[in-house]
């Protein structure tokens, strides 16, 4: 029997209605929940997303706006930027859409925007509230959508043993943090696994849950999962694929058609884990203009 395929386009949905409602809830008490991203540089992948983004937000009755910066933008500059965006009342949530150009920081600049606008949620303090369980703070969006992903699937996760691929900042790390937290959604035992782990095969196999996001494509395969088990594919890889008319076609970290044939439940890509991930950052800009009213 093949397994069920979870459908985040429509856990995005159910999302993106209930951050709808929230916003029209704020607007009658003159409230519109503002998001500002700013893109430096001329990344072609980055550009997209930052659309995807900018529309979703408008789309639920929130105030979205770009802000373009050329790829000479200092970081003196771009710092000074973000002290701005974190002094404007109307602005409720900053991101600063990476990779930055090599001159730039990071890990400065995340820094430097304001715990409590950082809807990306990789600010250290929002981190060190995931990370301990308090709940006004920020998580990362791929790593809340998936748990959200997971209830909305009915994947009970208590008792249940976890099992990441990937030590991401952004995913892997956070995922565990969530997954290890009392109360619904949580309650799992979880084992992280990366380049280093030895036997991967071994730890994917005694797994209940598999959630990848190391960004190998099709790397998991099915002889490595148990029967039953439920896979969440975060990765998103284009690899060549003569046969498609662009030359390339986009895959997972997981080999779907072999792992679909084991699992219970199983994430397409794309149409899994991404859909939900901007859904999720509205969600939290939504959180964010709540806090600070």
């Amino acid at each position: 029997m093949l397994a069920e395929i979870i459908d985040g386009a429509a856990v995005a949905r159910k999302i993106r209605g209930d951050v709808a409602d929230q916003c029209a809830m704020l607007a009658t008490r003159g409230i519109v929940p503002g998001l500002t991203v700013v893109l430096v540089g001329e990344d072609p992948a980055s550009a997209v997303y930052v659309r995807n983004k900018e529309k979703a937000s408008v789309e639920a009755g929130m105030k979205s706006e770009t802000i373009r910066l050329p790829a000479s933008t200092t970081q003196e500059e771009l710092l000074a930027l973000v002290d701005r965006l974190n002094g404007d009342r109307a602005v409720h949530g900053i991101l600063v859409q990476m990779p930055l150009p090599k001159h730039i920081d990071p890990q400065t600049v995340i820094r430097r925007i304001s715990p409590a606008k950082d809807v990306d949620g990789f600010h250290p303090v929002n981190v060190g509230k995931v990370l301990i369980g308090e709940k006004d703070g920020f998580a990362p969006c791929t790593p809340a959508g998936v748990q959200v992903l997971l209830a909305e699937a009915g994947v009970e996760t208590a008792g249940r043993h976890a099992v990441i691929i990937g030590r991401s900042n952004i995913v892997g790390k956070p995922m565990a943090s969530l997954l290890i937290q009392p109360g619904p959604g949580g309650d799992a035992t979880v084992t992280i696994c990366h380049s280093r782990t030895n036997d991967l095969a071994w730890h994917v196999k005694r797994a209940d849950i598999v959630i990848a996001a190391v960004g190998r494509p099709e790397m998991v395969t099915g002889d490595m999962v148990r029967s039953g088990a439920v896979v969440i594919d975060v990765g998103i890889n284009r690899i060549a694929d003569p046969s498609a008319k662009s030359g390339t076609r986009l895959v997972g970290d997981v080999h779907y058609e072999s792992v679909r044939q084991v699992a219970s439940r199983i994430t397409p890509v794309p149409g899994g884990v991404g859909p939900r991930t901007i859904a999720m950052l509205r969600r939290n800009t939504v959180r964010a203009a709540e806090q600070q009213v």
